[in-house]
């Protein structure tokens, strides 16, 4: 069957209708509809300074380009959480992305803010007792760092490459935990609690990860297709297989799960009343009187 707009042969299925496009026309769908959730949910203006978080994968790295090459104002920011191998060639990736479409490129350190690599951290805690999982510990610190240097680089809006399937997989696992507190999910918009904090905006919301995959394929970006080292045993894998076993014998599954939240959250009214409190020790947004960073930072030292 050839591509359903036009004559040419197709390069991708989309799993949620069976329509077949050519990669022209894939390209035009794909940038049309990410454009359209952008006005659609006001997630920025073309005023405003958007900083993208990149990490080297193919959702962040399509999710700069195609922000760049809509019109919008972006910068790219990056965590280097000294992994080895895996750190430096997402970085040299990274670089050569921004350079190649002349976006300003700000490099985080986790050795220069911490003064120590992410497993290093790790294992420290191991040796005092602490079992934190790799995955916690960099989403706890990179969030801390990328709050912390949006404001400083005074981004209006920091955007992340999140998409469709990692949505689902995380409203899925919160049932799994018995954790409602789903008002704290910020969903494709946050909302604005502070002024010390940066409003996340995901625009790849609607997009599937097969979808990602294929535009940056075709776009040929250098991006590692690979997991994280540190991440062969992390728990949110375990839900993906499942869901993407769902996906094939249901397809449309994971956008149901996606609608089913964002139908929920507005019946929520319980963030209005979220409390909004100051980490003691670094003066950041903080659940409590200290921070998870601060937390895990202090451990270190006894």
């Amino acid at each position: 069957m050839s591509c359903k707009l036009c004559s040419k042969e197709p390069v991708i299925t989309l799993t949620n209708n069976n329509v077949k496009l050519c990669k022209n026309c894939f390209f035009k769908y794909y940038e049309s509809k990410v454009f359209k959730t952008i006005f659609k949910y006001k997630l920025f203006t073309k005023k405003d300074k958007v900083g993208v978080a990149v990490s080297g994968g193919k959702d962040s790295t399509v999710c700069l380009y195609v922000l760049k090459k809509l019109g919008y104002n972006v910068e790219a920011i990056t965590i280097d959480a000294a992994i080895g191998n895996y750190t430096k060639s997402n970085l040299e990736n990274i670089k050569k992305v921004c350079k190649d479409n002349k976006i300003k490129l700000h490099i985080i350190s986790f050795r220069k803010e911490f003064g120590k690599s992410l497993c290093y951290i790790r294992d420290m805690l191991k040796e005092k007792g602490y079992e934190y999982s790799s995955c916690m510990l960099c989403g706890i610190l990179k969030r801390y760092l990328l709050n912390k240097y949006s404001k400083k680089l005074k981004f209006d809006y920091l955007a992340t490459g999140h998409c469709l399937d990692d949505e689902a997989e995380a409203f899925l696992m919160n049932i799994f935990r018995n954790d409602l507190n789903l008002a704290r999910r910020q969903g494709i918009k946050s909302s604005s609690i502070s002024s010390k904090f940066v409003r996340r905006v995901k625009p790849l919301y609607f997009m599937m990860n097969l979808e990602n995959r294929k535009y940056s394929e075709l776009k040929n970006f250098p991006v590692n297709y690979g997991i994280c080292p540190c991440s062969v045993d992390a728990h949110r894998r375990e839900f993906r297989n499942m869901l993407d076993k769902f996906e094939i014998k249901n397809p449309g599954v994971k956008n149901s799960i996606l609608n089913f939240h964002e139908n929920m959250k507005e019946n929520l009214k319980e963030q209005k009343n979220i409390k909004i409190n100051y980490c003691e020790s670094c003066g950041e947004l903080s659940s409590g009187k200290i921070c998870k960073t601060c937390g895990l930072l202090s451990k270190l030292k006894k």
